[in-house]
């Protein structure tokens, strides 16, 4: 179905409503947002879930960059020449990103985010010194701690409400087809004995940047972003590049809604505003579920698996032929997570997917306890098996709950900050575990479920009591119930002004 654009004239002509009139609009919008399904949003907004997609593509450079730091050390001829080389820069490029996409808008720094990438690529692929290595890992960093940050913010505020659980799960769709691109690559090349046999990695993110560089240029600005800049007709017309056709205005008129309502709890928009009033329990609850991911073992899990393989007796063409697997498990399992987040919700997916994963943290770490090839291997089942159910449940749903948690005015901003904390964490886990694991330090070996499995009953405690539902509910609506204080467990049956208001509003339209 062909996306409805009005005319060009029909823009310029806009002359915004009063305010009676947006409230209007924009309670209908609300209201509207209910009644359309998942299916049917699909054939209504096609351009806004296409244009999700094109930021999920961005995502992969993210994703491919995070498991290729990892993956080539597996890689004896990648140890050889460089030994280990984990940077903090993400967390920079995270937080940069927040304030840049404020004052610059999401496409802006998109595309800075994809000319540093290609440069920061060439230094990975002509390097020949840790100096030069370094200096792309670091801008890379950047890059992709920037991308990570705004991509999310841009699928969360263009997503049509029936398809923003799903939408925002395939951000976590990208974490696994990118490792899996990598692991395929490693596969081929990894046990050459020359510097192609990591050099194929870095060589391969020149495509994926090169298909998102190609269609950035023709990528419409968020309405949320524009709307907050005071530029309605500009926002109107993102909306129908967006393909909201005839609902445009009345989509902007809840943009505008859901805006001024929030301006009355917040004095700004700066990193601070985070945490004051009712945004300091909105920040936390919004990025928890990405620093959960941090301490609940996937660092473990995801990068360093392969090497693990190999310690545990696997040789190094098996060990890379078992990163194929884990990797296509692990996209079955986000694949299951489509479904699942709005069938069962976000904070039942959420803890009872902690749950078990605890579960199978202990359970693999007891295999590794008799310290025998057998009981390495059973870890390495369990590793498989952990990486399968975590892209079921918290590894998708994370990325969720950053996007409709966060305060409208401050989504970038809260967004950026929970993927630095989680980048935090990952270049901390990036250190210890090395040290934890190898042979020659600790030689924890799969023991380390113990450490990952005790961080997990910790963050399931924090779920209990402080996880809301938030599946089903528009902006305007969340931000109602969080300047409210409802409680966490209230969220799913509280009834909001603004649908009691949406459904007044319809029922005068329809009579």
């Amino acid at each position: 179905m062909a996306a409805e654009k009005p005319s060009t004239v029909e823009v310029n002509e806009y002359i915004a409503p009063t305010a009676a009139d947006t409230a209007h609009l924009g309670h209908l919008a609300n209201q509207e947002d209910h009644e359309v399904g998942k299916l049917a949003s699909f054939r209504k907004y096609p351009w806004a879930c296409a244009w999700c997609i094109y930021a999920v593509w961005c995502v992969l450079l993210v994703s491919f960059e995070n498991q290729a730091a990892g993956n080539v050390i597996s890689i004896p001829e990648f140890r050889k020449d460089f030994g280990r080389a984990p940077v903090a820069s993400a967390v920079v490029g995270a937080l940069g990103c927040g304030q840049l996409a404020d004052w610059l808008g999401r496409r802006a720094v998109i595309m800075s985010c994809l000319v540093m990438s290609f440069v920061a690529i060439t230094m990975e692929f002509i390097a020949t010194t840790n100096g030069v290595f370094f200096g792309g890992k670091f801008l890379n960093g950047f890059a992709t701690g920037a991308l990570s940050s705004v991509t999310v913010t841009y699928i969360g505020e263009i997503a049509p409400l029936a398809l923003r659980g799903m939408l925002t799960c395939l951000t976590a769709l990208a974490y696994t087809f990118g490792p899996l691109t990598v692991a395929l690559i490693v596969n081929t090349t990894g046990t050459y004995t020359n510097r192609w046999a990591y050099r194929a990695v870095f060589c391969a993110q020149y495509g994926f940047a090169a298909i998102a560089a190609a269609f950035i240029f023709f990528m419409p600005e968020s309405p949320w972003w524009l709307v907050s800049k005071n530029r309605p007709k500009r926002a109107l017309k993102a909306l129908q590049g967006l393909g909201y056709g005839a609902d445009a205005e009345k989509k902007l008129a809840l943009i505008t809604n859901t805006l001024e309502e929030v301006k009355r709890e917040t004095e700004g928009v700066t990193y601070l505003e985070c945490f004051r009033k009712s945004n300091l329990r909105r920040t936390i609850i919004s990025i928890a579920p990405l620093s959960i991911q941090a301490l609940s073992g996937i660092a473990f899990a995801a990068s360093y698996s392969t090497y693990y393989m190999q310690l545990a007796g696997f040789s190094t063409a098996m060990s890379f032929k078992l990163q194929i697997v884990q990797q296509v498990i692990s996209l079955v399992g986000n694949v299951m997570s489509w479904y699942l987040v709005d069938r069962v919700g976000r904070r039942n997916l959420t803890f009872c997917g902690l749950m078990v994963l605890t579960v199978i943290l202990f359970v693999m770490a007891g295999c590794a306890v008799p310290e025998t090839s057998e009981g390495s291997k059973a870890a390495v089942s369990m590793i498989l098996v952990y990486c399968w159910w975590y892209n079921v449940t918290i590894g998708a749903t994370a990325y969720t709950i950053v996007c409709e948690v966060a305060t409208s005015r401050l989504r970038i901003k809260t967004i950026a900050i929970g993927l630095a904390l989680q980048n935090a964490l990952n270049t901390m886990w990036s250190f210890v575990l090395p040290y934890l694991f190898n042979p020659d330090k600790l030689n924890l070996g799969g023991k380390l479920g113990f450490i990952f499995g005790g961080l997990a009953v910790i963050c399931l405690v924090y779920l209990w009591f402080y996880q809301p539902e938030t599946a089903g509910r528009t902006y305007e609506e969340l931000d109602e119930m969080f300047i409210k204080r409802v409680p966490a467990r209230k969220f799913k049956e509280y009834r909001t002004d603004a649908q009691a208001m949406g459904e007044s509003v319809k029922e005068k339209e329809s009579m």
